[in-house]
């Protein structure tokens, strides 16, 4: 228990004395995407490696996730601050013997920046995916055990709670925010200090605060990150803003999917109740706080603030008209403050630091930084922390590494599945609230998907309208309807059933699907049909008017056969092929049933390179050489009227 700030000032140096900084010490990430790839197992082996050596005072935990999951399992040896990627328990003996006991690095494990001649890199913070992000809120969370408060306090945790507790006044907390500039980081935008000031304002005996963690954007992983690798950051903001508006209970709503930030976060609530940071009298202020887990059921339209106010009352998760607003009428009718789990982590640092020191960050419209997920067809994929401003290109090409497998930029998308996708010529667009908007996407919670020059953009908007339609609540009409006849078009266009005047159609739809929608899934979910196209409309028309898929990516337009020239009846394909649509046998040139096929492109995909005899086609009159009835040709003899001919004809035996 600790009763005043004196008391936590001495635990925290407790908690320092007993470290030894000279000492080993290893971290290996324990996030979501390293322990499936046996990040567990790494801990285990070094535990076990360390005991058989019988090495004293080495420690080694489990942390957050440092970002790079491209190259997970990661390990950090401190102090010396070496890096290893990939980690196996097979590596376990070197790192121990090597790094841990003599200080020798593992060259095999580092680092190899090959655009500076496959140069090996030993610590973190010169690689260049690090290197050039700005991580106010992660970078802590490869030196935390998220299961330990006395990493946290370690590291000055709850500081920023007792200075507003003891030294400021709640308006001077809200003031504080305000001056930051912090706009949410869930995706709308809204100023913080804002909503905080008109919390603060409201009348009334009960108020609540909200975390807002039902993160449903395909490929996103910040919120995730955050609550599984440092929920102790997210309690104390959460905490903060409740003393600044008055309110005396919490709640963490966190999606179902999430198993291990719901038990993290459990277990620092529990932590947090132990230390007498979190019930009655906290630190002896006189504040009282208690904190809720709410488990949501996985529904996306739940992650808009009044649709999960409405779930926590158990009701249908439903949005609804505003105003009045949850800062002024919110859950069960009392002003509520409901922020983003990011946001809620960036307010201990604004008060610890100040608000002028979390200007610097960012632009004049967007201050401090923003966590992105970075996916798809990147080198480096992973959780990156950069300041507002930064351009989509620095972080595709300086960060991410740019695209793989010697494949060109084709566009990218940002904002979740109601963002837009924005082509190279706009990859110099500053990543920030306003300027996103500008180029036809947004912020969003902060996906960024990545895709190269095998992506047909129809596709992508098909795909995006189809998770949006099942995503839909449908209370209102524009929504319901709009995006489901928006997205039967793009069904139909990609299945080669597209007609002159779609494209005119989907426009229309989009202007009244966007204007007339009740809350923001169905306001912006125009957005992915309306930025391709205005960047990729000769993808439509190409589609449309020639039933061509130029990417081979809409199956409807695209069918396979095999050449009887190269095909070498190796039975490869045939084997592949789950629908047995492939007619042949040893010896004889195989065929593609076209009635059976169901256009996987499993056959292309293992014809050898050096056959190379199946072909691919689209919107393309097939050649009469290529066989497309049930006729197999037997390849021997094939072969042999061909050297019969090339000899009659004088060119060779």
């Amino acid at each position: 228990m600790t009763n005043s700030p004196a008391e936590l000032e001495q635990l925290r140096q407790d908690i320092l004395s007993k470290r030894d900084s000279d000492k080993p010490h290893i971290s290996v990430c324990a996030g979501a995407s390293c322990l499936a790839s046996g990040a567990g197992k790494v801990i285990e082996a070094l535990e076990t490696e360390i005991e058989q050596q019988g090495l004293e005072g080495v420690t080694v935990k489990g942390t957050g996730c440092p970002g790079f999951c491209e190259c997970g399992p990661i390990v950090v040896v401190d102090p010396e601050d070496v890096c290893y990627l990939q980690v196996t328990p097979e590596d376990i003996s070197d790192v121990v013997s090597q790094t841990v006991s003599k200080n020798e690095i593992v060259d095999r494990l580092l680092y190899v920046d090959a655009s500076d001649g496959d140069k090996k890199i030993v610590h973190a913070e010169d690689i260049p995916f690090y290197k050039n992000q700005e991580r106010n809120i992660i970078g802590n969370n490869i030196k935390i055990d998220p299961k330990s408060i006395e990493d946290y306090l370690a590291l000055g945790g709850y500081s920023a709670l007792t200075k507003v507790l003891f030294d400021m006044t709640p308006k001077e907390v809200v003031g504080e925010v305000l001056k930051s500039g912090l706009r949410g980081r869930g995706g709308g935008g809204f100023p913080t200090g804002i909503k905080w000031d008109a919390a603060l304002n409201a009348e009334s005996d009960t108020k609540y605060v909200v975390v807002n963690a039902d993160e449903g954007d395909p490929g996103a992983f910040m919120d995730r990150a955050v609550l599984e690798g440092n929920p102790h950051s997210i309690l104390e903001g959460l905490m903060i803003g409740a003393y600044a508006i008055g309110a005396n209970e919490g709640y963490f709503y966190v999606r179902q999917e999430y198993p291990l930030a719901l038990e993290n976060v459990a277990l620092a609530v529990k932590q947090a109740e132990e230390y007498n940071f979190l019930g009655e009298d906290i630190l002896g202020s006189g504040f009282n706080f208690k904190i809720n887990i709410h488990m949501g059921a996985g529904a996306f339209v739940c992650g808009e603030e009044t649709a999960l106010l409405l779930s926590l009352e158990g009701k249908p998760g439903e949005p609804k008209s505003r105003p009045p607003y949850p800062a002024t009428k919110g859950l069960w009718g009392k002003p509520t403050n409901i922020n983003n789990v990011e946001t809620w982590a960036n307010v201990p640092l604004i008060i610890n630091q100040g608000a002028d020191w979390y200007t610097q960050f960012g632009t004049e419209g967007s201050k401090g930084t923003k966590i992105f997920s970075l996916v798809g067809k990147i080198k480096n994929t992973g959780l990156v922390e950069v300041p507002m401003g930064v351009t989509l290109r620095d972080i595709i090409y300086k960060i991410g590494d740019g695209i793989p497998d010697g494949k060109k930029f084709k566009a990218v998308q940002t904002g979740g599945p109601a963002g837009g996708c924005i082509p190279e010529e706009q990859l110099d667009t500053v990543v920030d609230f306003d300027e996103l908007i500008k180029a036809g996407a947004i912020m969003g919670s902060g996906g960024i998907i990545v895709m190269d020059e095998d992506t047909c953009m129809v596709d992508v908007a098909k795909y995006f309208l189809g998770f949006l339609a099942e995503e839909s609540c449908g209370k209102c009409n524009p929504c319901r309807e709009g995006i489901k006849q928006m997205h039967n078009i793009l069904t139909n266009i990609s299945e080669g059933r597209g007609k002159e005047g779609d494209i005119e159609l989907l426009e229309g739809l989009a202007m009244s699907t966007g204007g007339g929608s009740l809350c923001a899934l169905g306001k912006t979910a125009p957005n992915p049909v309306m930025s391709t196209l205005r960047y990729f409309r000769e993808e439509y028309e190409e589609h449309i008017k020639d039933k061509k898929c130029s990417s081979y990516t809409c199956e409807e337009l695209v069918s396979y056969y095999i050449d009887p020239e190269k095909c070498e009846a190796c039975l490869i394909c045939m084997k592949k092929c789950t629908a047995q649509s492939i007619i042949g046998a040893k010896h004889q040139i195989h065929v593609v049933d076209q009635d059976i096929c169901t256009k996987c492109g499993s056959c292309y995909e293992v014809c050898p390179d050096n056959f190379d005899a199946v072909l691919r086609f689209t919107g393309e009159t097939v050649p009469e050489s290529i066989p497309v009835d049930m006729r197999t040709i037997d390849r021997k003899k094939k072969k042999a009227d061909k050297t019969r001919a090339l000899a009659s004809a004088g060119q060779g035996a």
